[in-house]
């Protein structure tokens, strides 16, 4: 009874097979079968290629939300270099409420405004990457997989005097309240104010006054090495002593979580104005570099993702059964149109010869068309 019954189960198990097996005696090899197959195995191995490829390709996935975070503090950091004398300058903030912000972790260092060759040559690429950016905004997707952790690489310093530097660089971070501010840089030290703050420009002479700068960096947010900010290059030449250089800074706090790095940082853009300090011709104002911001109640996640690995493999049977699939019946429908092409050309022989006169057929004999052709009665 158990062999019945597993004799039953086997039958009924290959009554169910999908794929049946053609025996080798009904199985027959072409030429033209053999040239289709290396096409299709070709086409299959490069687009197999292919699909590899995107697989360990990764992309940046963008979800906004609203920013919840108001009560952290925002750092700011600041590297630029003024052409003017450390002792004739100060640089502070000063928010919304109008509450200084004091400036204790920035450090003021006597530097050249102008650069060696090697740094020249840093700063002009920077500047063409920044026009890239600019056109090419995809770029930024680069910059952030290739975001690292950790400290940037330090500035040289140059070995000359101090008494031989005529600029000065201010470099370091600031904490600030989550609110619009004002980032300055102007003449004289600052000095709290009952109404605000003041600085101490009467010491100094206008003649004194150079406000062209180079801002080497400002972010604002954790500082990631490999992220190029807006205002990075930037380099302004001042034509006269009393100019006043605005910059207008929308700031957007920003995840970052790629598969080197996860940080909370803050991407900005920027629009800038300059214009004379002039009072005789109405042109007012306080000599100076000011730089105004704005917190965007909206954040940015930025997601480093790829393709699952289930997907792929879906994706790569779809790729091998489609073309074998696709090959098979193109195959076979050419072969059947040439099929049909020669039976029509031997009928039209047998058709031309049947009507034509008897002498006039080869040896008089009588053909008949066959598998193999027209053949003569008495061959057959």
């Amino acid at each position: 009874m158990r062999r019945l019954t597993k004799k039953k189960a086997l039958t009924l198990v290959k009554e169910l097979d999908a794929f049946p097996k053609v025996p080798e005696s009904y199985v027959e090899a072409t030429a033209s079968g053999g040239t289709v197959s290396l096409i299709a195995f070709t086409l299959m191995a490069v687009l197999a290629f292919l699909e590899f490829f995107v697989y360990t390709n990764t992309w940046m996935k963008y979800e906004y939300e609203v920013d919840k975070d108001y009560s952290s503090k925002l750092r700011i950091n600041v590297d630029i270099t003024v052409a003017m004398r450390c002792q004739y300058i100060g640089a502070d903030v000063l928010d919304l409420a109008e509450n200084m912000v004091a400036s204790d972790g920035l450090k003021y260092e006597p530097a050249h405004f102008e650069l060696p060759p090697e740094q020249r040559l840093w700063h002009m690429t920077l500047l063409h990457i920044q026009e890239r950016l600019r056109v090419e905004h995809a770029l930024q997707d680069v910059l952030f997989k290739g975001a690292l952790r950790g400290a940037p690489p330090a500035v040289p310093r140059s070995e000359d005097s101090p008494s031989s530097f005529m600029a000065c660089r201010i470099h370091g971070h600031l904490y600030v309240n989550k609110v619009a501010g004002n980032f300055h840089v102007t003449v004289g030290k600052s000095i709290p104010h009952p109404r605000g703050h003041a600085h101490l420009a009467a010491l100094v002479s206008h003649d004194s006054y150079n406000f062209s700068h180079r801002i080497d960096h400002l972010s604002f947010g954790e500082v990631i090495p490999g992220i190029i900010s807006p205002l990075d290059g930037t380099e302004k030449i001042s034509p006269e002593s009393n100019h006043m250089f605005q910059y207008f800074l929308t700031i957007v706090p920003t995840k970052l979580n790629t598969y080197k790095i996860s940080a909370d940082t803050h991407q900005y853009s920027v629009t800038e104005r300059e214009r004379v300090i002039n009072h005789a011709a109405g042109s007012h104002g306080v000599s100076g570099i000011f730089m105004k911001y704005d917190i965007s109640s909206l954040m940015v996640k930025v997601t480093e993702q790829h393709m699952p690995l289930w997907q792929f493999l879906v994706r790569l049977c779809g790729i091998v059964g489609g073309i074998f699939s696709t090959t098979g019946m193109l195959h076979g429908a050419i072969g059947f149109l040439v099929d049909v092409v020669c039976c029509r050309l031997q009928m039209g022989i047998y058709r031309d010869l049947k009507e034509a006169p008897l002498d006039e057929q080869p040896n008089g004999e009588t053909l008949i068309p066959t598998e193999n052709g027209v053949q003569s009665e008495e061959t057959l």
